[in-house]
């Protein structure tokens, strides 16, 4: 008899179970996560950051999080990877050429500004050791850059030097002093 009510019972309470509020006091309904927000939404202070949190703790990198948000990528920065991220400062983005940051960032220019923030992205880890004098890295948007690695050490991409390393746990961004423009 025991049996046979936990038998009743358990496809109820796992119904309910799948049900509940979110953290804002939003119902859900246990349809699956078509409603729920993505990686992005994961709150976790103990954990390794991924390359979105790294890039949005980062004062020197409101420019790249802004446009990030602009091309809607940041579901795609805070998937499990792995990516490498060639990151440009705020001064980089400064940099540009008068009016075009401006230009990428307007709606009717989103999928310009995406193939330019997708050719700073690699799909894999390469860490500074891994990357070699010359090695051609295939990129998100398809096109592709060349690293240059001197006797010293210094790693370039397409000229942009590499100023600091950041692990992530999806990745590594590498800190760049120049926006990377795809040909």
């Amino acid at each position: 008899m025991k049996q046979h009510i936990i038998g009743l019972f358990l496809p109820v309470a796992i119904l309910l179970g799948s049900c509940g509020t979110t953290e804002n006091g939003d119902e859900t309904s246990g349809q699956g996560d078509r409603f729920a927000p993505g990686q992005s939404a994961v709150t976790d202070d103990v954990s390794q950051k991924n390359i979105l949190q790294i890039a949005i703790a980062s004062p020197d990198h409101t420019t790249l999080v802004a446009g990030v948000q602009a091309g809607d990528l940041v579901e795609s920065l805070a998937n499990a990877g792995p990516f490498t991220v060639f990151a440009p400062t705020n001064a980089a983005f400064e940099a540009l050429p008068e009016g075009t940051l401006d230009d990428l960032l307007k709606p009717e220019n989103k999928s310009a500004l995406r193939n330019v923030l997708q050719y700073h992205v690699a799909l894999s880890t390469f860490t500074i050791d891994n990357l070699e004098d010359g090695q051609i890295l295939g990129m998100a948007n398809g096109g592709n850059i060349t690293i240059t690695k001197n006797e010293d050490g210094q790693v370039s991409i397409n000229g942009a030097k590499v100023l600091a390393s950041v692990p992530a746990s999806n990745g590594i961004v590498h800190v760049i002093d120049q926006v990377l423009i795809p040909q």
